[in-house]
């Protein structure tokens, strides 16, 4: 029997919980009398579960970033909960599976990862439940793309993130090499990847740095089509120990700044960073890791480029509580916020130069300006 962990939180929980990589702060308070308070009925409450696979929000990245936005929303409608549901094997047929057993006992089914594009055939058996797919479109028993009045669908441009962080590395590196670590070769993985390089090159080009992206052909992924994309690609979404194995390979190869784009295997290479006794540096990705990157008296996070997915599923969730939810398949991108890189001083390790210039490309990227191949 496979084990499901559920983590439940209430609304006087999820007002602790931290919503910053959201993008979104708490709601000015209305003045308004206890009594009349007293006499307005109670908000109906929505009954959200978070499914996810292997880590839960333990992956410290992803998964925790769309756990925090719902915290957010329900910070704002206390009558409103969240359970969290981890399907321990990550494989499709069990995800959905799992996401059908539990469909009929809530108002919105949040499902973070590619293993849920699957989830047509539930929405359709529920159509009075809202469903919201992140990272991933919709797809019908054949694989084939479609969607669904009932699902709001996510998908990012990482390519984005990714070139931001490519940016930062180039800018930032003493020894002129640097490397990108991600989990598997999916669609998201890929468009990290091609981004950072892209990133690298685009600062060469611009910014005259003299960067160059490592690869280990051992760990180099391989796309849907069986081609050779490079690369270095741990092969898992939650295997520390290779994660580490592959940075601490880089690290000894004079990579001194490392993008990890690997869900919880990124822990293995944030380790692999703090345990170095060189001048090394690791870029997060999906939401900010600053407060995982203490060495000592150092922070080894440079920054973290992030997708926001935490601040779509609050917006998504308001319009559900409103009556205006509408679904469909969207791409999302830094035009929207969607994606960006964390700049507080506070959180990063970036000098001034750096930040000028990845606020000049990012703007550039918000405008359309940047076309990343």
């Amino acid at each position: 029997m496979r084990i499901k962990e559920k983590i439940a939180i209430t609304a006087a929980a999820a007002i602790l919980t931290a919503g910053m990589l959201s993008g979104c702060g708490e709601n000015p308070a209305h003045a308004a009398s206890q009594q009349t308070a007293a006499q307005e009925p109670a908000e109906p409450g929505l009954k959200i579960a978070l499914l996810s696979s292997v880590t839960g929000i333990d992956d410290g990245s992803f998964v925790l970033d769309n756990y925090n936005g719902i915290s957010d929303f329900i910070s704002d409608h206390k009558q409103s909960s969240v359970e969290m549901i981890t399907e321990e094997t990550g494989e499709p047929r069990y995800a959905l599976e799992e996401a059908d057993r539990v469909a009929a006992d809530y108002d919105v089914i949040i499902c973070a990862g590619y293993q849920f594009s699957g989830i047509t055939k539930t929405a359709a058996e529920y159509p009075d439940k809202k469903f919201i797919l992140v990272d991933s479109f919709p797809t019908d028993e054949n694989g084939n793309e479609t969607s669904a009045d009932n699902i709001y669908a996510m998908v990012f441009k990482e390519q984005e993130s990714g070139f931001l962080a490519g940016i930062a590395a180039a800018l930032t590196t003493k020894t002129g090499k640097v490397a990108v670590i991600c989990g598997m070769p999916l669609p998201s993985n890929i468009n990290y990847q091609r981004g950072f390089e892209y990133g690298v090159e685009y600062s060469n080009k611009t910014y005259g740095t003299d960067a160059e992206t490592a690869e280990l052909e051992t760990f180099g992924g391989t796309d849907a089509n069986g081609a050779d994309i490079g690369g270095n690609y741990v092969g898992s979404f939650s295997d520390m120990d290779t994660a580490k194995k592959i940075a601490e390979t880089l690290i000894a190869q004079d990579c001194d700044v490392l993008f990890a784009a690997a869900g919880a295997s990124g822990k293995g290479v944030l380790d692999a960073v703090k345990e170095s006794k060189q001048d090394d540096w690791l870029i997060g990705s999906d939401t900010d890791r600053s407060r995982d990157g203490v060495a000592g008296s150092k922070n080894v996070v440079l920054t973290s480029v992030i997708k926001n997915m935490g601040m779509n599923d609050r917006k998504i969730l308001e319009d559900i509580a409103a009556g205006t939810f509408k679904g469909g398949n969207y791409l999302l991108g830094a035009d929207s916020g969607s994606t960006a890189y964390i700049s507080a001083p506070e959180k990063c390790r970036l000098s001034d130069d750096a930040k000028e210039k990845l606020d000049g490309a990012f703007a550039l990227l918000q405008q359309g300006g940047i076309e990343i191949q």
